[in-house]
């Protein structure tokens, strides 16, 4: 299954090819980091300051999305789909795709072990439960949308995944998990560790071919 092609050529230039709609997306992901960091701000002072990337899932994701779609500003006028690709950019991208569809994904996960604390029809529900978990859903098409203008490689396919233990290490044994309405317990510890594997397996099948290629 090659997840790349859920969004066409076409698609791709027109939409990251365009100078106009590439901006807004960087103004939309830049905003929706300002408020992701909203969410842990109360909580951050008792995180080390150097240690927030891996405290702040959801913002980090979107900030390694940004600075991805940000790389694809000198090829406009041109395809981006050819856009040049060294091993910096193939590391960046890789992490990019991974941190989107796990933590897009396991925001989902989350949400909906305790409905009972998250979801309903209320105008509290609304933002607390739909429009959160609409909007890290499409995490996973701006993932996809990476997956079609980079490149990753084996090496930083395992880069990733070991970050991702480690991120995974840091949230639960140190209990520096995401603020969530109850505490989290194994169930969610076990399913965030797969959900690492699962990204990283994800980013194998999206970046397609190019992994076959050695650094």
């Amino acid at each position: 299954m090659d997840l790349s092609r859920l969004l066409s050529d076409d698609v791709i230039e027109e939409y990251l090819g365009s100078g106009p709609t590439l901006v807004w997306l960087l103004v939309v992901n830049a905003t929706a980091f300002l408020v992701g960091i909203r969410f842990y701000v109360e909580t951050m002072p008792s995180v080390p300051t150097f240690l927030w990337p891996l405290y702040g899932d959801s913002p980090t994701a979107l900030a390694l999305a940004t600075l991805s779609f940000a790389t694809l500003l000198p090829a406009l006028g041109g395809r981006v789909l050819d856009s040049p690709i060294n091993r910096p950019l193939t590391y960046l991208h890789t992490l990019s795709f991974v941190w989107l569809v796990k933590y897009g994904l396991w925001t989902f996960v989350a949400l909906n072990l305790h409905p009972e604390l998250y979801f309903g029809f209320d105008q509290q529900a609304l933002y607390d439960y739909w429009f959160i978990v609409g909007t890290h859903l499409l995490f996973v098409l701006e993932a996809v949308a990476i997956a079609r203008v980079g490149r990753t490689t084996r090496g930083a396919l395992g880069f990733a995944l070991a970050l991702l233990l480690v991120n995974d290490v840091f949230d639960y044994w140190f209990g520096f998990h995401p603020p969530l309405r109850y505490t989290p317990g194994l169930l969610l510890a076990v399913v965030t560790v797969g959900l690492s594997f699962v990204a990283v397996a994800c980013a194998g099948f999206a970046f397609g071919p190019t992994v076959a290629r050695t650094e």
